[in-house]
């Protein structure tokens, strides 16, 4: 019996955390997104969550991402990858007392990099808990690297790298903007938002995401839309859609239209 294909869904750090606030949750979210993957109950899932104001500001603090320079570093990495397991452990507890059968997968315990890009990855426990019917969480994470020392993996690489390694169905990208614009629709209420988008039109659009505005060490949306085309350009669609909006993980998950942007290989 064959596997079937499974669906990975992203989770914004923007959207589980108060990102003007350091290391601030927003509990009443997760909450919510935990009700709705338990009333959506759904089969053949990976769940990647993002850092936020947990992961963020430490990883800048001490500069993880650009590799270990100092010392006084290997404390701040320490600490990035705390922090993460910490706003892990919370997102999980919603999960667990739903009777979610969701299984925490720690990235810096089974990936490595090297300059920054996926080099190896152990999927062997992922594998089987899918076979299983669990349902893996993974997140941002500061990692080790073969030529930097370490470095910070961000969630949007590793969505990409596990859409592409389980050849998934497709992805579903919870941001809290509705979708992809030619602007920041934050601070432009002009910017128009995308409703689907081809390879060749993203590519040709890319320029306009800009970065986030608030403290993101891995690049906002920009980055985001970048890691994404690898998966896409094998066949796998990504919706990028608002998981601040009420039902919103829930329709996406059973396969229900949402307001957000779609984006296919042609």
């Amino acid at each position: 019996m064959s596997q079937a294909r499974p669906t990975i869904l992203k989770i914004g750090g923007s959207v589980i955390t108060d990102k003007n606030t350091e290391l601030g949750v927003q509990m009443e979210v997760i909450t919510r997104i935990a009700d709705e993957l338990q009333e959506a109950n759904p089969r053949n899932l990976i769940i990647v969550h993002g850092g936020g104001s947990f992961g963020h500001p430490v990883a800048q603090k001490h500069a993880i991402k650009e590799g270990f320079k100092e010392e006084q570093q290997i404390i701040g990495f320490a600490e990035t990858h705390h922090v993460m397991t910490v706003l892990n452990g919370i997102f999980m507890d919603a999960l667990i007392w739903r009777g979610i059968p969701a299984v925490s997968i720690t990235p810096s315990s089974c990936a490595m990099t090297r300059n920054g890009r996926i080099q190896c990855f152990e999927d062997s426990p992922i594998k089987q808990l899918l076979k299983m019917g669990f349902i893996p969480v993974l997140y941002g994470d500061a990692v080790f690297d073969t030529e930097l020392g370490f470095t910070i993996l961000s969630g949007d690489q590793l969505v990409s790298f596990l859409a592409m390694r389980f050849n998934a169905k497709n992805i579903l990208i919870g941001v809290d903007v509705d979708g992809l614009y030619n602007a920041d629709p934050k601070d432009n209420p002009e910017a128009k938002m995308f409703d689907r988008l081809t390879l060749e039109e993203l590519k040709k659009v890319k320029g306009f995401f800009g970065g986030s505005s608030a403290c993101d060490v891995t690049g906002g949306m920009a980055n985001k839309i970048s890691e994404l085309i690898p998966a896409v350009e094998q066949g796998i669609p990504a919706l990028v859609f608002n998981a601040t909006k009420p039902k919103y993980i829930y329709k996406v998950l059973k396969g229900d239209k949402v307001k957000g942007t779609l984006i296919e290989k042609e």
